[in-house]
């Protein structure tokens, strides 16, 4: 049934010559009538709220639109109060849009082992900013330092390692590779932990050797004694957090009181500009403080460490 450009009457109150419309029209509440240009002037379609009023009404409202083909529980019948709060409970009658899938996260072979054993093996690393391992350039900077700070250039002191927001573990790898004889690994990410740790850990063949803690570092913190045992405290840490979600003088003041750290401790922080750092952390001193670009590295240690650079500089 085509409808007519003409305009749209606001009720059924405007002039009509059927007797049925307008007594029909009397307080009820209908909202358009859209007049159709046809030889036989009573073609009309009728549009009506689902308010009833009285029952009289109701009934001309019934034989009106039955009278235009039209089905009179369609237009008149209003949901019951029950039936409303089931609709509101289901959410029936909403438009639901379907939420777009997570995209699956994936990994490429972008790091590689610097030195040691285990030298130019490839490491995995998550596609996109997630998760940001500490730059080549950078690591290598901080095993030299380790290294001579120990009095052994050519590898690490044998010892054991904890690397702090691990990620993919290349740190700690690196250290294995290097000299170390056990690293701990502390990683929150449970996809990051077996889609890229995990493997990486297996394909040097350093897994054996690892030990991954899948918890918060902050709590890993505050357990240490329950999750490390009667362990000493370790020779290395690393500290590589994501620069936006911690507060490093929170951090290093929470670690530099645990039992993780000892005397002879070294401790490797990777933190970013306009950031300040203490010149010590518990018993140990700040021993180097350098600048990569827009990422610094200080490295902590026990104050012979301090000393032998100190000599090394007069020699």
């Amino acid at each position: 049934m085509a409808v007519s450009s003409l305009p749209v009457l606001s009720s059924l109150s405007a002039s009509a010559n059927i007797s049925d419309v307008t007594s029909f029209s009397l307080n009820s509440p209908l909202s358009n009538i859209c007049s159709k240009p046809s030889a036989h002037p009573s073609s009309s379609i009728i549009v009506c709220s689902y308010k009833s009023g009285n029952h009289t009404v109701t009934e001309r409202k019934k034989k009106l639109l039955e009278q235009y083909g039209l089905d009179p529980n369609e237009f008149l019948s209003e949901p019951s109060t029950n039936r409303r709060r089931e609709m509101r409970k289901t959410g029936k009658g909403k438009q639901i849009f379907p939420e777009d899938p997570k995209p699956q996260r994936q990994t490429h072979k972008l790091l590689q082992v610097l030195g040691g054993s285990a030298r130019r093996m490839k490491l995995l690393s998550p596609k996109g900013l997630d998760v940001r391992p500490m730059m080549e350039v950078v690591k290598g900077a901080a095993f030299d330092i380790l290294q001579a700070a120990g009095g052994c250039p050519a590898s690490l002191r044998p010892g054991r390692w904890l690397d702090l927001y691990s990620g993919t573990g290349s740190v700690g790898i690196e250290a294995m590779s290097r000299g170390c004889s056990e690293v701990h690994f502390v990683e929150m990410d449970p996809w990051v932990v077996s889609d890229v740790l995990r493997p990486n850990l297996e394909s040097t063949g350093f897994f054996d050797v690892s030990v991954i803690h899948t918890i918060r570092v902050e709590n890993f913190i505050e357990r240490a004694d329950q999750l490390i045992g009667t362990e000493r405290p370790f020779d290395y840490i690393s500290v590589t957090p994501p620069y936006t979600q911690v507060d490093y003088g929170v951090l290093m003041g929470q670690l530099s009181k645990s039992a993780l750290v000892g005397e002879d401790t070294f401790i490797v922080v990777e933190y970013p500009l306009r950031t300040d750092m203490l010149e010590s952390c518990g018993c140990l001193t700040k021993i180097t403080d350098r600048r990569f670009g827009r990422t610094h590295l200080a490295i902590y240690g026990p104050k012979w460490a301090e000393k032998k650079k100190k000599e090394k500089k007069l020699n």
